[in-house]
């Protein structure tokens, strides 16, 4: 998909937030939606979404949301670090299917990094067994 598009209230993401697909929840409230990533990058791997717009991308989030969601974005971030303590962490989000974009709902991906490890491949790796996120979910929501 474009950079620029008709946003799709069928997206997966779109289905979480209404409830229809299940996830893996590790923070909510009337602005954003925190849950683990089925197919992680590195244990830990978060996506944070917006559940008050329909924006495909960042271009697309109106400005008076941004401030209050980007404060979620960090949230989670200190959640993550706080309960895996990693040596670092990646926070990135994309915007366009040429920029790696393949989910249309604009997210935020945050990636704990570990010293020396590589990251396995966005969307490419293999989905990660429930009970292990859940696990990973719980350490990190005992941080809020």
């Amino acid at each position: 998909m474009s950079l620029h598009g008709t946003y799709e209230d069928d997206n997966i993401f779109a289905k979480i937030i209404k409830g229809e697909i299940p996830c893996v929840k590790v923070y909510e409230d009337d602005v954003a939606l925190a849950f683990m990533d089925l197919f992680p990058q590195s244990e830990g791997h978060t996506l944070v979404i917006p559940k008050q717009a329909k924006a495909r991308n960042l271009l697309e989030m109106p400005g008076n949301l941004l401030g209050s969601y980007m404060q979620r974005v960090q949230k989670v971030a200190k959640a993550v670090e706080a309960a895996l303590k990693p040596d670092g962490i990646v926070v990135t989000q994309f915007n366009g299917a040429p920029a790696g974009q393949t989910v249309f709902h604009l997210h935020f991906h945050i990636i704990p990094r570990a010293e020396g490890e590589s990251l396995k491949g966005h969307g490419t790796s293999g989905q990660a067994d429930p009970a292990e996120l859940e696990a990973l979910a719980a350490k990190i929501r005992a941080e809020f």
